[in-house]
């Protein structure tokens, strides 16, 4: 029907402009030195999206959006209580887009990216199978350490300090552009 190569690339053009914007929120817990929310405002200003408490969403409004991120600070291994309370009320869905994030305290970050991302595995387990349960596909996952003066720690001025660091605040960044990337395209 278009024959000539101009009228059929600025008709390639005008679809791939037509494509209308990912609707996306997190739904974050960020507590003591709120690691998870430094990184949780990155994600925000690349996918262009609201943040929210646990306590502040209503379990229907998930599914108003294209993607959603779930993230909070590790806590004994696992996602913030609350935000695994919230999962448990997610009315089912299916194939929705979502992601999960954390921060940790643990000493395990000084073994590197490697180490935290196995570290990773384990601590959002509970929360991605609660999710998958619920009809959630996990796009990605992101894990960086987060400054801990927990317990005993703050005795000697804690772990991970300084973290979320701007190495941290980058590979955020491009984790949210990724993100955005594979979201758009499909």
């Amino acid at each position: 029907m278009y024959n000539d190569k101009k009228t059929k690339s600025r008709i390639r053009a005008e679809n791939e402009n037509d494509r209308s914007p990912v609707k996306s929120i997190l739904v974050l817990y960020s507590y003591h030195h709120h690691n998870t929310e430094k990184i949780a405002k990155v994600f925000a200003k690349v996918l262009d999206a609201e943040i929210k408490w646990p306590k502040e969403i209503n379990p229907e409004e998930l599914q108003e959006y294209d993607l959603v991120g779930f993230g909070s600070g590790i806590y004994s291994s696992k996602h913030h209580e609350s935000l695994l309370e919230l999962v448990d009320k997610l009315p089912e869905v299916t194939d929705k887009k979502a992601f999960i994030f954390s921060t940790s305290g643990a000493p395990i970050a000084i073994g590197g990216q490697k180490t935290l991302d196995d570290y990773a595995i384990k601590c959002h387990s509970l929360l991605r199978e609660k999710l998958k349960a619920k009809g959630y596909r996990i796009i990605d996952e992101f894990i960086c350490a987060g400054f801990n003066t927990n317990s005993f720690l703050k005795l000697f001025g804690g772990i991970n300090k300084g973290r979320p660091n701007v190495e941290d605040l980058k590979n955020a960044e491009e984790f949210a552009q990724n993100l955005k990337q594979g979201t758009n395209g499909s």
